[in-house]
């Protein structure tokens, strides 16, 4: 089946919390929430965070598996918002295991890559990815971030770290 890359829009709110709640499960770690935190979270709050990534200096994209309407699933995300001191930063990345190593992660990075390039002031971008996320740390250096030395409390178990690495425009 063919995966369109597109930005997500606010109707489609449960599918953006279906999507949040199989990355939680998936990759606990990789997030700065909860899949319980998540679970409790209503209506009003999924609208507000799909809503949020059309905010200025925001950026979201979904890989949707396009199957015919309903049957749509969705099964990669990546967005990226702007820090006003810190810069612009990758985040919320997840590609569903039948996806992964097919190209998907590539295409979505791309065009939050392309949006990111157009961001004013900006010189680069950064992330934080966890110790133990070796995979995340392996895509992310084949494509250009290198840790740049800095490591933070990971926000859920502030004894285990998160690296940060940086991609620095040309």
């Amino acid at each position: 089946m063919t995966v369109q890359v597109r930005r997500p829009v606010e109707p489609e709110w449960e599918r953006w919390r279906d999507l949040r709640l199989r990355m939680l499960a998936d990759t606990p770690e990789a997030y700065a929430e909860t899949l319980e935190t998540a679970r409790t979270l209503d209506e009003a709050e999924w609208r507000f965070r799909v809503r949020r990534t059309w905010l200025p200096g925001s950026f979201t994209v979904v890989g949707v598996e396009e199957a015919g309407g309903s049957a749509d699933r969705w099964v990669g995300t990546m967005g990226a918002y702007t820090d006003p001191v810190e810069g612009v930063f990758l985040v919320s990345v997840f590609v569903d295991p039948a996806h992964r190593g097919g190209g998907l992660a590539d295409r979505l990075l791309t065009e939050v890559l392309a949006w990111a390039r157009t961001a004013p002031g900006a010189s680069g971008m950064k992330l934080h990815v966890h110790e133990r996320n070796v995979r995340a740390q392996a895509f992310y250096r084949r494509r250009g971030f290198v840790e740049n030395g800095l490591r933070v409390p990971y926000v859920l178990d502030p004894t285990e770290e998160e690296l940060e690495m940086e991609l620095v425009f040309a």
